[in-house]
């Protein structure tokens, strides 16, 4: 299998099980078959780590306008900030913008956008897991090896092992 297709096939995985983890941790649907269309409101997205830290969003927006959309998903990646996601953990709130219109779109932009909110969803899933209060339903990390390759292959093996150590000087 070439290596694109053996991409595409696993970033399609890892869109399945995101979706799955975001419709059980939220006990909501997705209402959509478009993984961009049905987050890109930002209240899935704020229900759901609202039901892994519970409170650390106050007020979700729920008018159906681009602006409400853009505050929703700004305040999601704020609180991924606040449950200890880094900066280059996270998605930009522009990933989520609708690009079908856009004469000078490149093919592999729309992909490449939606790949960057399926790593912070990793990452979110990963901090869950971590969490020793969170008992919901947990996240297939496997699902995501084609996506994240030999940079997911490493943290496993430093997270996983007990005898490998960071020295900060």
């Amino acid at each position: 299998m070439e290596w694109r297709q053996q991409t595409s096939v696993s970033c399609g995985d890892a869109f399945n099980e995101a979706r799955r983890w975001i419709e059980e941790v939220t006990v909501k649907s997705f209402g959509c078959n478009d993984f961009r269309a049905a987050l890109e409101n930002g209240v899935l997205l704020c229900d759901l780590i609202n039901r892994l830290k519970p409170g650390i969003i106050r007020r979700v927006n729920r008018l159906s306008t681009p602006i409400a959309g853009l505050d929703n998903v700004n305040v999601f990646l704020k609180a991924c900030g606040k449950v200890g996601l880094n900066v280059s953990q996270l998605f930009h709130p522009g990933d989520l913008q609708d690009l079908s219109t856009r004469a000078t779109l490149r093919r592999d932009e729309s992909a490449r956008r939606l790949k960057n909110v399926l790593i912070t969803i990793y990452w979110l899933g990963r901090k869950a897991h971590l969490d020793s209060f969170y008992s919901g339903p947990q996240l297939n990390f496997k699902a995501f090896e084609g996506l994240l390759g030999l940079a997911l292959s490493k943290v496993n093996y430093v997270t996983s092992n007990p005898h490998f150590f960071f020295f900060v000087f």
